[in-house]
């Protein structure tokens, strides 16, 4: 009887060691995909429909705030919020794949104004440009912490200093990637810039 207790004991164990560890785990297999452009791997890893919605949410709402109660109650102001939440949809859709996954778990803003893109890279005093600063990992240096049993998230910094949260939920024993919490505070949307 006892060895039956011992054993069952030991398999919870391991169990709970497999979930403790799950979301290092995930996080570990998310940054190979990414490097590697894997979409079959990272589509293992990601809730792409809960990480869409989120992130989707996300712009429509700092797009509604900043242009203000003005353009809210204004019925050309309304419609133009409707065409731009299409347009934030379409950005989505076209920003959640390997490569701007990869792109946003190293800090860079996709989000930004996209004339910054195409400005001129810094010059030295000779004229010529200055090296570019080493490329940063997906998901390099990031703070990583349990919000609860089955909450993950994993924080880094974006080139201006500003926190991007990475939040992987459990279902059962596996995690995946399903939210991402932008520093959007006062920023532009892209859809109105």
């Amino acid at each position: 009887m006892k060895k039956w207790i011992l054993a069952a004991v030991a398999v919870l164990a391991l169990l709970f060691a497999w979930v403790a560890a799950g979301p290092y785990m995930t996080i570990r297999a998310i940054q190979h995909a990414a490097v590697a452009n894997d979409a079959g791997e990272l589509a293992e890893q990601v809730d792409f429909p809960a990480l869409r919605a989120s992130l989707k949410a996300q712009l429509v709402d700092a797009m509604v705030r900043q242009a203000g109660p003005d353009v809210q109650s204004n019925a050309f102001g309304a419609i133009a919020l409707t065409m731009a939440t299409g347009v934030v949809n379409g950005f989505v859709d076209g920003m959640i794949n390997p490569g701007g996954l990869s792109a946003m778990m190293q800090g860079r803003r996709l989000w930004k104004n996209s004339q910054e893109s195409f400005e001129r890279p810094p010059l030295d005093a000779q004229g010529e440009p200055l090296p570019q600063a080493r490329e940063k990992a997906p998901l390099e240096d990031a703070k990583m912490r349990y919000e609860s049993a089955s909450r993950f998230t994993a924080t880094i910094h974006d080139d201006h200093g500003q926190p991007i949260v990475f939040v992987l939920k459990r279902s059962g024993i596996r995690w995946r990637l399903a939210d991402i919490r932008l520093p959007l505070g006062n920023e532009a949307p892209p859809a109105t810039q």
